[in-house]
Protein backbone atom coordinates (compact mmCIF):
# COMPACT_ATOMS: atom_id res chain seq x y z
CA UNK A 1 0.00 0.00 0.00
CA UNK A 2 1.23 3.48 -0.86
CA UNK A 3 2.32 5.46 2.19
CA UNK A 4 -0.18 8.21 1.32
CA UNK A 5 -3.13 5.83 0.84
CA UNK A 6 -5.70 5.79 3.62
CA UNK A 7 -6.62 2.19 4.49
CA UNK A 8 -10.27 1.29 4.11
CA UNK A 9 -9.94 -1.76 6.36
CA UNK A 10 -8.96 -0.77 9.88
CA UNK A 11 -9.28 -2.37 13.30
CA UNK A 12 -12.08 0.07 14.05
CA UNK A 13 -14.00 -0.71 10.85
CA UNK A 14 -13.73 -4.45 11.44
CA UNK A 15 -14.80 -4.14 15.07
CA UNK A 16 -17.79 -2.01 13.98
CA UNK A 17 -18.87 -4.77 11.58
CA UNK A 18 -18.48 -7.38 14.30
CA UNK A 19 -20.82 -5.57 16.68
CA UNK A 20 -23.45 -4.21 14.30
CA UNK A 21 -25.85 -7.02 15.23
CA UNK A 22 -26.00 -5.45 18.70
CA UNK A 23 -27.20 -2.17 17.18
CA UNK A 24 -29.93 -4.09 15.35
CA UNK A 25 -30.91 -5.89 18.55
CA UNK A 26 -31.26 -2.60 20.40
CA UNK A 27 -33.43 -1.04 17.71
CA UNK A 28 -35.58 -4.16 17.50
CA UNK A 29 -35.99 -4.27 21.29
CA UNK A 30 -37.01 -0.61 21.44
CA UNK A 31 -39.64 -1.20 18.77
CA UNK A 32 -40.96 -4.46 20.23
CA UNK A 33 -41.31 -2.94 23.72
CA UNK A 34 -43.01 0.18 22.36
CA UNK A 35 -40.44 2.50 23.88
CA UNK A 36 -40.09 5.21 21.24
CA UNK A 37 -43.57 6.81 21.32
CA UNK A 38 -43.05 7.60 25.04
CA UNK A 39 -39.93 9.62 24.22
CA UNK A 40 -41.49 12.06 21.75
CA UNK A 41 -41.99 14.63 24.53
CA UNK A 42 -39.40 13.16 26.87
CA UNK A 43 -39.71 10.79 29.81
CA UNK A 44 -37.65 9.14 32.52
CA UNK A 45 -36.46 5.55 32.45
CA UNK A 46 -38.60 4.68 35.46
CA UNK A 47 -41.71 6.17 33.86
CA UNK A 48 -41.14 4.42 30.53
CA UNK A 49 -40.57 1.17 32.41
CA UNK A 50 -43.91 1.55 34.18
CA UNK A 51 -45.73 2.34 30.93
CA UNK A 52 -44.21 -0.62 29.08
CA UNK A 53 -44.38 -3.17 31.90
CA UNK A 54 -40.61 -3.58 32.12
CA UNK A 55 -38.07 -3.48 34.94
CA UNK A 56 -36.63 0.03 35.60
CA UNK A 57 -32.99 -1.05 35.63
CA UNK A 58 -33.39 -2.90 32.33
CA UNK A 59 -35.10 0.12 30.76
CA UNK A 60 -32.37 2.48 31.99
CA UNK A 61 -29.66 0.31 30.42
CA UNK A 62 -31.64 0.04 27.18
CA UNK A 63 -32.27 3.80 26.93
CA UNK A 64 -28.63 4.63 27.63
CA UNK A 65 -27.58 2.21 24.89
CA UNK A 66 -30.09 3.75 22.46
CA UNK A 67 -28.64 7.14 23.38
CA UNK A 68 -25.16 5.78 22.62
CA UNK A 69 -26.47 4.94 19.13
CA UNK A 70 -27.88 8.48 18.88
CA UNK A 71 -31.43 7.23 18.42
CA UNK A 72 -32.25 8.85 21.75
CA UNK A 73 -30.98 11.99 23.49
CA UNK A 74 -30.46 12.06 27.26
CA UNK A 75 -31.07 15.35 29.05
CA UNK A 76 -30.64 15.07 32.77
CA UNK A 77 -32.85 12.21 33.92
CA UNK A 78 -35.08 12.30 30.84
CA UNK A 79 -34.76 10.72 27.42
CA UNK A 80 -36.02 12.16 24.12
CA UNK A 81 -36.28 10.79 20.59
CA UNK A 82 -33.53 12.16 18.38
CA UNK A 83 -34.59 14.45 15.49
CA UNK A 84 -36.49 12.48 12.85
CA UNK A 85 -37.57 9.83 15.32
CA UNK A 86 -41.09 11.14 15.80
CA UNK A 87 -41.79 10.68 12.09
CA UNK A 88 -40.10 7.31 11.62
CA UNK A 89 -40.47 5.54 14.97
CA UNK A 90 -43.94 6.57 16.14
CA UNK A 91 -46.54 4.00 14.99
CA UNK A 92 -49.11 6.79 14.69
CA UNK A 93 -47.01 8.61 12.07
CA UNK A 94 -47.74 8.11 8.35
CA UNK A 95 -43.97 7.81 7.81
CA UNK A 96 -43.53 5.04 10.41
CA UNK A 97 -41.05 2.38 9.32
CA UNK A 98 -40.34 0.66 12.62
CA UNK A 99 -42.25 -2.50 11.80
CA UNK A 100 -39.80 -3.24 9.00
CA UNK A 101 -37.39 -4.44 11.68
CA UNK A 102 -39.58 -7.55 11.81
CA UNK A 103 -38.70 -8.14 8.14
CA UNK A 104 -35.09 -6.96 7.86
CA UNK A 105 -34.12 -8.48 11.21
CA UNK A 106 -36.56 -11.36 11.52
CA UNK A 107 -35.63 -14.50 13.42
CA UNK A 108 -36.05 -16.44 10.14
CA UNK A 109 -33.31 -14.40 8.47
CA UNK A 110 -31.05 -14.40 11.52
CA UNK A 111 -31.32 -18.16 11.89
CA UNK A 112 -30.45 -18.71 8.21
CA UNK A 113 -27.49 -16.33 8.25
CA UNK A 114 -26.04 -18.02 11.33
CA UNK A 115 -25.44 -20.98 9.01
CA UNK A 116 -24.06 -18.95 6.11
CA UNK A 117 -20.66 -20.73 6.14
CA UNK A 118 -22.47 -24.04 5.55
CA UNK A 119 -24.55 -22.48 2.78
CA UNK A 120 -21.42 -21.18 1.07
CA UNK A 121 -19.85 -24.65 1.24
CA UNK A 122 -22.99 -26.27 -0.16
CA UNK A 123 -23.98 -23.53 -2.62
CA UNK A 124 -27.50 -23.21 -1.23
CA UNK A 125 -29.65 -23.37 1.88
CA UNK A 126 -28.99 -25.91 4.61
CA UNK A 127 -32.10 -24.95 6.59
CA UNK A 128 -34.87 -27.50 7.19
CA UNK A 129 -37.41 -24.71 6.62
CA UNK A 130 -36.63 -21.86 4.26
CA UNK A 131 -38.04 -19.50 1.65
CA UNK A 132 -39.02 -22.33 -0.70
CA UNK A 133 -40.81 -24.39 1.96
CA UNK A 134 -44.59 -24.54 1.35
CA UNK A 135 -46.54 -22.38 3.81
CA UNK A 136 -43.29 -20.97 5.27
CA UNK A 137 -44.23 -18.91 8.33
CA UNK A 138 -42.08 -15.95 7.33
CA UNK A 139 -44.40 -15.05 4.47
CA UNK A 140 -47.23 -14.27 6.87
CA UNK A 141 -44.82 -12.06 8.79
CA UNK A 142 -43.69 -10.36 5.58
CA UNK A 143 -47.25 -9.78 4.39
CA UNK A 144 -48.11 -8.19 7.72
CA UNK A 145 -45.17 -5.76 8.00
CA UNK A 146 -43.78 -5.03 4.52
CA UNK A 147 -46.51 -2.96 2.83
CA UNK A 148 -44.87 0.31 3.90
CA UNK A 149 -41.83 -0.25 1.67
CA UNK A 150 -43.83 -1.67 -1.23
CA UNK A 151 -46.10 1.33 -1.78
CA UNK A 152 -43.64 3.63 -3.62
CA UNK A 153 -42.65 0.83 -6.02
CA UNK A 154 -46.27 -0.19 -6.54
CA UNK A 155 -47.19 3.38 -7.42
CA UNK A 156 -44.34 3.58 -9.94
CA UNK A 157 -45.44 0.28 -11.50
CA UNK A 158 -49.05 1.45 -11.81
CA UNK A 159 -47.85 4.69 -13.38
CA UNK A 160 -45.64 2.83 -15.87
CA UNK A 161 -48.72 1.02 -17.19
CA UNK A 162 -50.78 4.18 -17.79
CA UNK A 163 -50.49 4.55 -21.56
CA UNK A 164 -51.34 0.88 -22.10
CA UNK A 165 -54.02 0.47 -19.42
CA UNK A 166 -56.03 3.67 -19.47
CA UNK A 167 -58.05 2.89 -22.62
CA UNK A 168 -58.76 -0.77 -21.92
CA UNK A 169 -62.31 -1.94 -21.31
CA UNK A 170 -61.04 -4.76 -19.07
CA UNK A 171 -58.00 -5.08 -16.85
CA UNK A 172 -57.97 -8.60 -15.42
CA UNK A 173 -54.85 -8.93 -13.26
CA UNK A 174 -53.11 -12.04 -11.93
CA UNK A 175 -50.91 -11.11 -8.95
CA UNK A 176 -48.48 -14.04 -8.56
CA UNK A 177 -47.07 -14.63 -5.05
CA UNK A 178 -49.02 -11.55 -4.07
CA UNK A 179 -48.06 -11.55 -0.37
CA UNK A 180 -49.36 -8.35 1.21
CA UNK A 181 -51.20 -7.55 -2.03
CA UNK A 182 -49.99 -3.96 -2.34
CA UNK A 183 -49.03 -4.26 -6.02
CA UNK A 184 -52.32 -5.65 -7.21
CA UNK A 185 -54.36 -3.39 -4.94
CA UNK A 186 -52.49 -0.30 -6.14
CA UNK A 187 -53.27 -1.20 -9.75
CA UNK A 188 -56.93 -1.71 -8.81
CA UNK A 189 -57.05 1.66 -7.04
CA UNK A 190 -55.64 3.44 -10.09
CA UNK A 191 -57.76 1.67 -12.72
CA UNK A 192 -61.46 1.24 -11.85
CA UNK A 193 -61.91 -1.44 -14.52
CA UNK A 194 -59.28 -3.67 -12.86
CA UNK A 195 -60.13 -6.98 -11.22
CA UNK A 196 -57.45 -8.84 -9.28
CA UNK A 197 -56.81 -12.57 -8.89
CA UNK A 198 -54.41 -12.85 -5.92
CA UNK A 199 -52.29 -16.01 -5.85
CA UNK A 200 -50.35 -17.16 -2.79
CA UNK A 201 -50.31 -19.76 -0.05
CA UNK A 202 -53.57 -20.20 1.81
CA UNK A 203 -51.88 -18.98 5.01
CA UNK A 204 -50.88 -15.67 3.37
CA UNK A 205 -54.09 -14.73 1.57
CA UNK A 206 -55.89 -13.38 4.69
CA UNK A 207 -53.23 -10.64 4.83
CA UNK A 208 -53.82 -9.91 1.15
CA UNK A 209 -57.52 -9.58 1.89
CA UNK A 210 -56.79 -7.10 4.68
CA UNK A 211 -54.85 -4.91 2.24
CA UNK A 212 -57.68 -5.11 -0.27
CA UNK A 213 -60.11 -3.91 2.40
CA UNK A 214 -57.79 -1.03 3.36
CA UNK A 215 -57.42 -0.08 -0.30
CA UNK A 216 -61.17 -0.22 -0.91
CA UNK A 217 -60.89 -2.85 -3.67
CA UNK A 218 -61.97 -6.03 -1.84
CA UNK A 219 -65.07 -6.32 -4.02
CA UNK A 220 -62.79 -6.60 -7.07
CA UNK A 221 -60.44 -9.26 -5.70
CA UNK A 222 -60.60 -13.04 -6.02
CA UNK A 223 -58.10 -15.49 -4.55
CA UNK A 224 -56.14 -18.49 -5.85
CA UNK A 225 -54.49 -20.58 -3.13
CA UNK A 226 -51.55 -22.86 -3.87
CA UNK A 227 -48.11 -23.29 -5.39
CA UNK A 228 -47.50 -20.76 -8.18
CA UNK A 229 -45.67 -23.44 -10.21
CA UNK A 230 -48.49 -25.98 -9.93
CA UNK A 231 -51.90 -24.43 -9.23
CA UNK A 232 -54.22 -23.77 -12.22
CA UNK A 233 -53.90 -20.07 -13.00
CA UNK A 234 -57.17 -19.44 -14.79
CA UNK A 235 -57.19 -16.53 -17.21
CA UNK A 236 -56.58 -15.25 -19.74
CA UNK A 237 -55.40 -12.02 -18.12
CA UNK A 238 -54.61 -8.54 -19.34
CA UNK A 239 -51.80 -8.17 -16.83
CA UNK A 240 -49.67 -10.61 -14.84
CA UNK A 241 -47.65 -9.24 -11.90
CA UNK A 242 -44.61 -11.12 -10.56
CA UNK A 243 -43.09 -9.01 -7.82
CA UNK A 244 -40.03 -9.76 -5.68
CA UNK A 245 -40.17 -13.45 -6.52
CA UNK A 246 -37.74 -14.42 -9.29
CA UNK A 247 -34.62 -13.93 -7.15
CA UNK A 248 -35.69 -16.98 -5.12
CA UNK A 249 -34.89 -19.27 -8.05
CA UNK A 250 -32.23 -20.12 -10.59
CA UNK A 251 -32.56 -18.45 -13.98
CA UNK A 252 -33.92 -21.71 -15.43
CA UNK A 253 -36.65 -22.07 -12.83
CA UNK A 254 -37.50 -18.37 -12.97
CA UNK A 255 -37.90 -18.75 -16.73
CA UNK A 256 -40.40 -21.57 -16.15
CA UNK A 257 -42.48 -19.24 -13.99
CA UNK A 258 -42.32 -16.57 -16.69
CA UNK A 259 -43.48 -19.17 -19.22
CA UNK A 260 -46.49 -19.92 -17.02
CA UNK A 261 -47.26 -16.20 -16.94
CA UNK A 262 -46.95 -15.98 -20.71
CA UNK A 263 -49.36 -18.90 -21.16
CA UNK A 264 -52.22 -17.05 -19.44
CA UNK A 265 -51.69 -13.59 -20.95
CA UNK A 266 -53.91 -12.16 -23.65
CA UNK A 267 -52.08 -11.43 -26.95
CA UNK A 268 -52.06 -7.69 -26.16
CA UNK A 269 -51.40 -8.18 -22.44
CA UNK A 270 -48.56 -7.03 -20.26
CA UNK A 271 -46.18 -8.53 -17.73
CA UNK A 272 -45.11 -6.45 -14.74
CA UNK A 273 -41.99 -7.51 -12.80
CA UNK A 274 -40.48 -6.01 -9.67
CA UNK A 275 -37.27 -7.14 -8.04
CA UNK A 276 -33.68 -6.57 -7.08
CA UNK A 277 -31.34 -6.60 -10.04
CA UNK A 278 -27.65 -6.02 -10.65
CA UNK A 279 -25.75 -4.89 -13.73
CA UNK A 280 -23.06 -7.13 -15.14
CA UNK A 281 -20.79 -4.15 -15.80
CA UNK A 282 -21.26 -2.45 -12.39
CA UNK A 283 -19.01 -3.00 -9.38
CA UNK A 284 -20.56 -4.75 -6.35
CA UNK A 285 -20.04 -1.72 -4.12
CA UNK A 286 -22.11 0.38 -6.54
CA UNK A 287 -25.05 -2.00 -6.03
CA UNK A 288 -24.38 -3.08 -2.48
CA UNK A 289 -27.99 -3.66 -1.40
CA UNK A 290 -28.61 -6.12 -4.23
CA UNK A 291 -25.42 -8.10 -3.61
CA UNK A 292 -26.11 -8.28 0.11
CA UNK A 293 -29.63 -9.52 -0.65
CA UNK A 294 -28.08 -12.28 -2.77
CA UNK A 295 -26.38 -13.52 0.40
CA UNK A 296 -29.78 -14.02 2.01
CA UNK A 297 -30.93 -15.93 -1.07
CA UNK A 298 -27.84 -18.16 -0.79
CA UNK A 299 -28.69 -18.93 2.84
CA UNK A 300 -32.41 -19.20 2.27
CA UNK A 301 -33.05 -20.89 -1.09
CA UNK A 302 -31.73 -23.78 -3.16
CA UNK A 303 -30.43 -21.78 -6.12
CA UNK A 304 -31.72 -18.23 -5.74
CA UNK A 305 -29.75 -15.03 -6.20
CA UNK A 306 -30.26 -11.50 -7.47
CA UNK A 307 -30.19 -11.77 -11.25
CA UNK A 308 -28.56 -9.25 -13.54
CA UNK A 309 -30.58 -7.05 -15.85
CA UNK A 310 -28.98 -8.94 -18.72
CA UNK A 311 -30.19 -12.25 -17.25
CA UNK A 312 -33.69 -10.84 -16.98
CA UNK A 313 -33.55 -9.93 -20.67
CA UNK A 314 -32.49 -13.49 -21.56
CA UNK A 315 -35.19 -15.04 -19.35
CA UNK A 316 -37.90 -12.85 -20.83
CA UNK A 317 -36.87 -13.68 -24.38
CA UNK A 318 -36.76 -17.41 -23.62
CA UNK A 319 -40.22 -17.24 -22.03
CA UNK A 320 -41.77 -15.55 -25.06
CA UNK A 321 -41.72 -11.86 -24.15
CA UNK A 322 -40.51 -8.81 -26.05
CA UNK A 323 -40.34 -5.02 -25.75
CA UNK A 324 -38.98 -5.14 -22.18
CA UNK A 325 -38.77 -1.73 -20.56
CA UNK A 326 -37.01 -0.98 -17.29
CA UNK A 327 -38.06 1.64 -14.73
CA UNK A 328 -36.10 2.62 -11.62
CA UNK A 329 -37.51 3.63 -8.25
CA UNK A 330 -35.72 6.59 -6.70
CA UNK A 331 -33.91 5.69 -3.50
CA UNK A 332 -34.68 1.97 -3.71
CA UNK A 333 -32.60 -0.94 -5.09
CA UNK A 334 -35.57 -2.28 -7.07
CA UNK A 335 -36.21 -2.16 -10.76
CA UNK A 336 -39.54 -2.48 -12.51
CA UNK A 337 -39.70 -4.28 -15.85
CA UNK A 338 -42.72 -4.34 -18.16
CA UNK A 339 -42.89 -6.59 -21.21
CA UNK A 340 -45.33 -7.76 -23.88
CA UNK A 341 -45.96 -11.21 -25.36
CA UNK A 342 -43.72 -11.69 -28.40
Amino acid sequence: MDATETPFITRESLFAMMRVYKDTSLLRTGIELGVFPHLIRGDSAASVAAKTGTEPRGMRILLNALAALRLVEKRGDEYFLAPGGAELLDPESPQYVGDMVHVFASDWEWDALKRLPEAVRKGGTVMDEHAETPEYGYWQHFASYAPVVARPTASTLAEALTDWAKGRDTLDVLDVACGHGVYGCTVAQRYPQARIWALDWDSVLPYTQEEAVRAGVADRMSQIAGDMFEVPLGGPYDLVLITNVLHHFSADRATRLLERARSVLKPDGRLGLVGFTVSEDASPEAEAASHLFSVLMLAWTYEGEVHSQETYDRMLTAAGFADARTHSVAGLPFRIVTASPA
